[in-house]
Protein backbone atom coordinates (compact mmCIF):
# COMPACT_ATOMS: atom_id res chain seq x y z
CA UNK A 1 0.00 0.00 0.00
CA UNK A 2 1.21 3.50 -0.85
CA UNK A 3 0.24 6.62 1.07
CA UNK A 4 1.52 10.16 1.54
CA UNK A 5 4.03 9.00 4.14
CA UNK A 6 5.67 6.58 1.70
CA UNK A 7 9.16 7.96 1.12
CA UNK A 8 9.87 6.91 -2.45
CA UNK A 9 10.43 8.93 -5.60
CA UNK A 10 7.28 7.63 -7.26
CA UNK A 11 5.13 8.22 -4.17
CA UNK A 12 6.42 11.78 -3.80
CA UNK A 13 5.62 12.43 -7.44
CA UNK A 14 2.21 10.72 -7.38
CA UNK A 15 0.91 12.66 -4.37
CA UNK A 16 2.19 16.05 -5.57
CA UNK A 17 1.35 15.96 -9.27
CA UNK A 18 -2.05 17.05 -10.61
CA UNK A 19 -3.58 13.63 -11.28
CA UNK A 20 -6.74 15.07 -12.85
CA UNK A 21 -4.68 16.94 -15.46
CA UNK A 22 -2.50 13.88 -15.99
CA UNK A 23 -5.58 11.72 -16.57
CA UNK A 24 -6.89 14.21 -19.16
CA UNK A 25 -3.55 14.12 -20.98
CA UNK A 26 -3.49 10.32 -21.07
CA UNK A 27 -7.12 10.22 -22.23
CA UNK A 28 -6.36 12.62 -25.09
CA UNK A 29 -3.30 10.57 -26.06
CA UNK A 30 -5.44 7.42 -26.05
CA UNK A 31 -8.03 9.08 -28.29
CA UNK A 32 -5.19 10.13 -30.58
CA UNK A 33 -4.05 6.53 -30.99
CA UNK A 34 -7.62 5.42 -31.69
CA UNK A 35 -7.99 8.08 -34.39
CA UNK A 36 -4.60 7.13 -35.83
CA UNK A 37 -6.04 3.66 -36.47
CA UNK A 38 -9.02 5.30 -38.20
CA UNK A 39 -6.99 7.72 -40.34
CA UNK A 40 -4.04 5.52 -41.35
CA UNK A 41 -5.90 3.57 -44.10
CA UNK A 42 -7.03 6.88 -45.63
CA UNK A 43 -3.41 8.05 -45.94
CA UNK A 44 -1.94 4.80 -47.21
CA UNK A 45 -4.85 3.70 -49.42
CA UNK A 46 -8.07 4.96 -50.97
CA UNK A 47 -11.79 4.22 -51.19
CA UNK A 48 -11.13 1.39 -53.66
CA UNK A 49 -7.63 0.35 -52.54
CA UNK A 50 -6.65 -1.27 -49.28
CA UNK A 51 -4.57 0.82 -46.93
CA UNK A 52 -2.38 -0.29 -44.07
CA UNK A 53 -1.59 0.78 -40.53
CA UNK A 54 2.07 1.81 -40.81
CA UNK A 55 1.23 5.34 -39.69
CA UNK A 56 -0.52 3.88 -36.66
CA UNK A 57 2.51 1.78 -35.77
CA UNK A 58 4.75 4.83 -35.91
CA UNK A 59 2.27 6.86 -33.88
CA UNK A 60 2.27 4.19 -31.15
CA UNK A 61 6.06 4.51 -30.93
CA UNK A 62 5.83 8.30 -30.90
CA UNK A 63 3.18 8.15 -28.15
CA UNK A 64 5.35 5.88 -26.00
CA UNK A 65 8.29 8.27 -26.28
CA UNK A 66 6.00 11.25 -25.62
CA UNK A 67 4.60 9.74 -22.42
CA UNK A 68 8.15 9.03 -21.26
CA UNK A 69 9.06 12.67 -21.93
CA UNK A 70 5.97 13.94 -20.12
CA UNK A 71 6.55 11.86 -17.00
CA UNK A 72 10.31 12.48 -16.90
CA UNK A 73 9.96 16.26 -17.22
CA UNK A 74 7.21 16.35 -14.58
CA UNK A 75 9.73 14.96 -12.06
CA UNK A 76 12.12 17.91 -12.41
CA UNK A 77 12.68 20.64 -9.86
CA UNK A 78 12.01 24.28 -10.72
CA UNK A 79 15.73 24.94 -11.21
CA UNK A 80 16.10 21.94 -13.52
CA UNK A 81 13.07 23.11 -15.50
CA UNK A 82 14.71 26.49 -16.15
CA UNK A 83 17.95 24.85 -17.28
CA UNK A 84 16.14 22.41 -19.58
CA UNK A 85 14.04 25.22 -21.06
CA UNK A 86 17.15 27.31 -21.79
CA UNK A 87 18.85 24.41 -23.56
CA UNK A 88 15.67 23.51 -25.46
CA UNK A 89 15.08 27.10 -26.59
CA UNK A 90 18.66 27.42 -27.85
CA UNK A 91 18.49 24.09 -29.70
CA UNK A 92 15.08 24.92 -31.18
CA UNK A 93 16.38 28.28 -32.42
CA UNK A 94 19.43 26.66 -34.01
CA UNK A 95 17.31 23.91 -35.54
CA UNK A 96 14.76 26.40 -36.90
CA UNK A 97 17.60 28.42 -38.43
CA UNK A 98 19.10 25.33 -40.08
CA UNK A 99 15.68 24.53 -41.54
CA UNK A 100 16.01 27.62 -43.74
CA UNK A 101 19.00 26.04 -45.52
CA UNK A 102 18.66 22.25 -45.27
CA UNK A 103 14.98 21.84 -44.41
CA UNK A 104 12.42 19.92 -46.42
CA UNK A 105 10.61 22.18 -48.90
CA UNK A 106 6.86 21.50 -48.79
CA UNK A 107 4.65 23.75 -50.93
CA UNK A 108 7.17 26.58 -50.74
CA UNK A 109 7.69 26.44 -46.96
CA UNK A 110 10.66 25.04 -45.05
CA UNK A 111 9.70 23.91 -41.55
CA UNK A 112 11.14 20.43 -41.04
CA UNK A 113 14.51 18.69 -40.84
CA UNK A 114 14.66 15.27 -42.50
CA UNK A 115 16.20 12.93 -39.91
CA UNK A 116 15.50 9.74 -41.81
CA UNK A 117 13.01 7.82 -39.65
CA UNK A 118 10.93 10.95 -39.14
CA UNK A 119 10.91 14.68 -39.88
CA UNK A 120 11.58 17.03 -36.97
CA UNK A 121 9.97 20.47 -36.76
CA UNK A 122 12.20 22.42 -34.31
CA UNK A 123 9.83 25.39 -34.08
CA UNK A 124 7.34 23.24 -32.14
CA UNK A 125 9.70 23.35 -29.15
CA UNK A 126 10.00 27.13 -29.07
CA UNK A 127 6.61 27.59 -27.36
CA UNK A 128 7.10 25.58 -24.14
CA UNK A 129 10.71 26.67 -23.68
CA UNK A 130 9.86 30.35 -24.23
CA UNK A 131 7.01 30.14 -21.71
CA UNK A 132 9.44 28.93 -19.04
CA UNK A 133 12.14 31.49 -19.88
CA UNK A 134 9.65 34.37 -20.00
CA UNK A 135 8.19 33.31 -16.65
CA UNK A 136 11.69 33.16 -15.15
CA UNK A 137 12.45 36.71 -16.34
CA UNK A 138 9.11 38.20 -15.29
CA UNK A 139 9.10 36.48 -11.88
CA UNK A 140 12.65 37.44 -11.01
CA UNK A 141 12.64 39.70 -7.96
CA UNK A 142 15.87 41.40 -8.96
CA UNK A 143 15.38 44.67 -10.89
CA UNK A 144 16.81 44.80 -14.41
CA UNK A 145 18.33 47.71 -16.31
CA UNK A 146 15.88 47.00 -19.15
CA UNK A 147 12.13 46.61 -18.49
CA UNK A 148 11.26 42.94 -18.15
CA UNK A 149 8.62 42.90 -20.93
CA UNK A 150 11.28 44.27 -23.27
CA UNK A 151 13.70 41.53 -22.19
CA UNK A 152 11.14 38.85 -22.98
CA UNK A 153 10.46 40.42 -26.38
CA UNK A 154 14.20 40.50 -27.14
CA UNK A 155 14.23 36.76 -26.41
CA UNK A 156 11.35 36.32 -28.83
CA UNK A 157 12.62 38.42 -31.75
CA UNK A 158 15.08 35.83 -33.21
CA UNK A 159 12.38 33.15 -33.19
CA UNK A 160 9.84 35.46 -34.86
CA UNK A 161 12.27 36.46 -37.61
CA UNK A 162 13.16 32.84 -38.37
CA UNK A 163 9.52 31.72 -38.40
CA UNK A 164 8.48 34.54 -40.73
CA UNK A 165 11.32 33.57 -43.05
CA UNK A 166 10.25 29.90 -43.24
CA UNK A 167 7.34 31.08 -43.45
CA UNK A 168 5.23 29.73 -40.57
CA UNK A 169 2.55 32.28 -39.77
CA UNK A 170 0.71 29.95 -37.38
CA UNK A 171 3.65 29.36 -35.04
CA UNK A 172 4.49 33.07 -35.20
CA UNK A 173 0.97 33.97 -34.11
CA UNK A 174 1.02 31.40 -31.31
CA UNK A 175 4.29 32.75 -29.93
CA UNK A 176 2.96 36.31 -29.98
CA UNK A 177 -0.24 35.12 -28.29
CA UNK A 178 1.83 33.34 -25.63
CA UNK A 179 3.94 36.44 -25.05
CA UNK A 180 0.85 38.62 -24.66
CA UNK A 181 -0.76 36.12 -22.27
CA UNK A 182 2.38 35.99 -20.13
CA UNK A 183 2.44 39.78 -19.83
CA UNK A 184 -1.28 39.83 -19.01
CA UNK A 185 -0.85 37.29 -16.20
CA UNK A 186 2.21 39.19 -14.98
CA UNK A 187 0.06 42.28 -14.58
CA UNK A 188 1.18 44.66 -17.31
CA UNK A 189 -0.73 47.94 -17.56
CA UNK A 190 -3.90 47.83 -19.66
CA UNK A 191 -2.53 50.63 -21.79
CA UNK A 192 0.24 48.32 -22.96
CA UNK A 193 -2.28 45.51 -23.49
CA UNK A 194 -4.24 47.79 -25.78
CA UNK A 195 -1.08 48.90 -27.56
CA UNK A 196 -0.02 45.30 -28.14
CA UNK A 197 -3.49 44.46 -29.43
CA UNK A 198 -3.22 47.33 -31.90
CA UNK A 199 0.23 46.28 -33.04
CA UNK A 200 -0.95 42.68 -33.41
CA UNK A 201 -3.87 43.82 -35.56
CA UNK A 202 -1.51 45.83 -37.75
CA UNK A 203 0.84 42.85 -38.09
CA UNK A 204 -2.10 40.63 -39.03
CA UNK A 205 -3.04 43.07 -41.81
CA UNK A 206 0.57 43.19 -43.05
CA UNK A 207 0.70 39.39 -43.03
CA UNK A 208 -2.51 39.30 -45.04
CA UNK A 209 -0.99 41.61 -47.64
CA UNK A 210 2.48 40.05 -47.83
CA UNK A 211 1.84 36.30 -47.85
CA UNK A 212 -0.27 35.09 -50.80
CA UNK A 213 -1.36 31.85 -49.09
CA UNK A 214 -2.66 33.79 -46.08
CA UNK A 215 -4.46 36.22 -48.39
CA UNK A 216 -6.05 33.32 -50.28
CA UNK A 217 -7.19 31.47 -47.16
CA UNK A 218 -8.73 34.55 -45.53
CA UNK A 219 -10.51 35.56 -48.73
CA UNK A 220 -11.77 32.00 -49.15
CA UNK A 221 -13.04 31.96 -45.57
CA UNK A 222 -14.88 35.27 -46.01
CA UNK A 223 -16.21 34.43 -49.45
CA UNK A 224 -19.98 34.03 -49.86
CA UNK A 225 -19.42 31.29 -52.41
CA UNK A 226 -18.61 28.72 -49.75
CA UNK A 227 -15.70 27.16 -47.90
CA UNK A 228 -12.50 25.80 -49.40
CA UNK A 229 -11.93 22.25 -50.57
CA UNK A 230 -10.59 20.81 -47.32
CA UNK A 231 -12.95 22.74 -45.07
CA UNK A 232 -15.91 21.74 -47.22
CA UNK A 233 -15.00 18.05 -47.01
CA UNK A 234 -14.50 18.35 -43.25
CA UNK A 235 -18.01 19.78 -42.86
CA UNK A 236 -19.38 16.90 -44.94
CA UNK A 237 -17.55 14.48 -42.65
CA UNK A 238 -19.21 15.99 -39.58
CA UNK A 239 -22.62 15.88 -41.28
CA UNK A 240 -22.05 12.27 -42.31
CA UNK A 241 -21.13 11.29 -38.76
CA UNK A 242 -24.04 12.96 -37.05
CA UNK A 243 -24.49 12.37 -33.34
CA UNK A 244 -22.82 8.97 -32.87
CA UNK A 245 -20.83 8.52 -36.09
CA UNK A 246 -20.85 5.88 -38.80
CA UNK A 247 -18.63 3.55 -36.80
CA UNK A 248 -14.88 2.83 -36.53
CA UNK A 249 -13.34 2.35 -39.97
CA UNK A 250 -16.62 3.01 -41.80
CA UNK A 251 -15.87 6.59 -42.80
CA UNK A 252 -15.62 7.37 -46.50
CA UNK A 253 -15.12 11.13 -46.73
CA UNK A 254 -11.82 10.87 -44.84
CA UNK A 255 -10.25 9.30 -47.96
CA UNK A 256 -10.67 12.58 -49.84
CA UNK A 257 -9.39 15.01 -47.18
CA UNK A 258 -5.71 15.98 -47.55
CA UNK A 259 -3.70 15.85 -44.30
CA UNK A 260 -6.57 14.04 -42.62
CA UNK A 261 -4.16 12.38 -40.18
CA UNK A 262 -2.76 15.68 -38.90
CA UNK A 263 -4.48 19.02 -39.56
CA UNK A 264 -7.97 17.52 -40.03
CA UNK A 265 -7.91 14.61 -37.59
CA UNK A 266 -10.88 16.22 -35.82
CA UNK A 267 -12.97 15.55 -38.94
CA UNK A 268 -12.17 11.83 -38.66
CA UNK A 269 -13.46 11.90 -35.10
CA UNK A 270 -16.64 13.60 -36.29
CA UNK A 271 -17.32 11.20 -39.16
CA UNK A 272 -16.62 7.89 -37.45
CA UNK A 273 -17.51 8.65 -33.83
CA UNK A 274 -19.85 11.61 -34.19
CA UNK A 275 -20.57 14.61 -32.05
CA UNK A 276 -20.15 12.47 -28.93
CA UNK A 277 -16.38 12.05 -29.35
CA UNK A 278 -15.88 15.60 -30.62
CA UNK A 279 -17.62 16.96 -27.53
CA UNK A 280 -15.54 14.67 -25.32
CA UNK A 281 -12.30 15.94 -26.88
CA UNK A 282 -13.36 19.56 -26.39
CA UNK A 283 -14.42 18.82 -22.80
CA UNK A 284 -11.08 17.18 -21.99
CA UNK A 285 -9.19 20.21 -23.29
CA UNK A 286 -11.45 22.50 -21.23
CA UNK A 287 -10.92 20.48 -18.05
CA UNK A 288 -7.17 20.31 -18.66
CA UNK A 289 -6.87 24.05 -19.26
CA UNK A 290 -9.03 25.11 -16.30
CA UNK A 291 -7.31 22.63 -14.00
CA UNK A 292 -3.83 23.90 -14.89
CA UNK A 293 -4.93 27.53 -14.56
CA UNK A 294 -6.40 26.87 -11.10
CA UNK A 295 -3.31 24.99 -9.94
CA UNK A 296 -1.12 27.79 -11.29
CA UNK A 297 -3.17 30.42 -9.47
CA UNK A 298 -2.74 28.47 -6.24
CA UNK A 299 1.04 28.12 -6.55
CA UNK A 300 3.26 29.97 -4.07
CA UNK A 301 6.03 30.97 -6.47
CA UNK A 302 5.35 33.70 -9.06
CA UNK A 303 7.44 31.68 -11.52
CA UNK A 304 5.13 28.67 -11.19
CA UNK A 305 2.06 30.88 -11.52
CA UNK A 306 3.25 32.50 -14.75
CA UNK A 307 4.77 29.40 -16.32
CA UNK A 308 1.78 27.17 -15.59
CA UNK A 309 -0.71 29.72 -16.90
CA UNK A 310 1.29 30.37 -20.07
CA UNK A 311 1.72 26.67 -20.85
CA UNK A 312 -1.99 26.03 -20.32
CA UNK A 313 -3.05 28.94 -22.53
CA UNK A 314 -0.78 28.15 -25.49
CA UNK A 315 -2.00 24.53 -25.58
CA UNK A 316 -5.64 25.59 -25.31
CA UNK A 317 -5.27 28.19 -28.09
CA UNK A 318 -3.63 25.67 -30.41
CA UNK A 319 -6.40 23.15 -29.77
CA UNK A 320 -9.07 25.81 -30.33
CA UNK A 321 -7.51 26.87 -33.64
CA UNK A 322 -7.31 23.30 -34.95
CA UNK A 323 -10.89 22.46 -34.00
CA UNK A 324 -12.12 25.86 -35.17
CA UNK A 325 -10.57 25.34 -38.60
CA UNK A 326 -12.08 21.85 -38.85
CA UNK A 327 -15.61 23.18 -38.30
CA UNK A 328 -15.03 26.30 -40.47
CA UNK A 329 -15.12 28.79 -37.62
CA UNK A 330 -11.63 29.99 -38.57
CA UNK A 331 -9.66 30.29 -41.83
CA UNK A 332 -7.61 27.24 -42.82
CA UNK A 333 -4.30 26.99 -40.98
CA UNK A 334 -1.90 24.06 -40.87
CA UNK A 335 -1.84 23.46 -37.13
CA UNK A 336 -1.94 20.16 -35.28
CA UNK A 337 -4.35 19.12 -32.53
CA UNK A 338 -2.29 18.55 -29.36
CA UNK A 339 -1.96 14.89 -28.29
CA UNK A 340 -4.17 13.72 -31.17
CA UNK A 341 -2.71 14.70 -34.56
CA UNK A 342 -0.16 12.42 -36.17
CA UNK A 343 3.51 13.38 -35.95
CA UNK A 344 6.50 12.94 -33.69
CA UNK A 345 7.37 16.64 -33.42
CA UNK A 346 3.84 17.57 -32.38
CA UNK A 347 3.58 14.79 -29.80
CA UNK A 348 7.05 15.37 -28.33
CA UNK A 349 6.52 19.12 -28.09
CA UNK A 350 3.12 18.85 -26.39
CA UNK A 351 4.56 16.21 -24.03
CA UNK A 352 7.34 18.64 -23.11
CA UNK A 353 4.77 21.42 -22.68
CA UNK A 354 2.54 19.39 -20.38
CA UNK A 355 5.53 17.90 -18.57
CA UNK A 356 6.63 21.44 -17.74
CA UNK A 357 3.06 22.30 -16.70
CA UNK A 358 2.80 19.29 -14.36
CA UNK A 359 6.20 20.06 -12.88
CA UNK A 360 5.55 23.73 -12.08
CA UNK A 361 2.08 23.01 -10.65
CA UNK A 362 3.16 20.18 -8.34
CA UNK A 363 2.17 20.75 -4.71
CA UNK A 364 5.62 20.81 -3.22
CA UNK A 365 5.91 20.77 0.59
CA UNK A 366 6.56 24.14 2.11
CA UNK A 367 9.92 24.26 3.89
CA UNK A 368 10.32 26.31 7.07
CA UNK A 369 12.21 29.55 6.65
CA UNK A 370 13.78 32.05 8.99
CA UNK A 371 14.87 35.63 8.49
CA UNK A 372 18.48 34.45 8.69
CA UNK A 373 17.93 32.37 5.55
CA UNK A 374 19.28 34.28 2.49
CA UNK A 375 16.33 32.97 0.45
CA UNK A 376 13.70 34.04 2.98
CA UNK A 377 12.55 37.08 1.04
CA UNK A 378 13.01 35.43 -2.37
CA UNK A 379 10.64 32.62 -1.50
CA UNK A 380 12.62 30.05 -3.57
CA UNK A 381 12.10 26.85 -1.58
CA UNK A 382 10.78 24.52 -4.25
Amino acid sequence: MMNRNTNTGFANWWFTVDRVALLCMLALAGIGLMLAFAASPAITGGPLTAGDFRYTARQVIFAGVAIAILCSVSLLTLRQIRLLAAVTFACALIGSFLVLFVGVDILGARRELDLGPFALQPSEFLKPSFAILAAAVLADRQPLAIPKPVVTFLLLIPALLILVKQPDVGQTGLLLCLWGAMLFFWGVNFFWIGLMAGITTALAFVTYEIFPHVHHRVDQFLSEEGTGYQAGLALKAFAHGGLTGVGPGAGTIKYRIPDVHSDYIFAVAGEEFGLVLCALIALLFCILTVRLLLRSAGAREPFSQLAGAGLAVVTAVQAFINMGVAVSLLPAKGMTLPFISYGGSSLFAVALTMGFALAVTRQRPKLPATRDDPNFFAGSYA
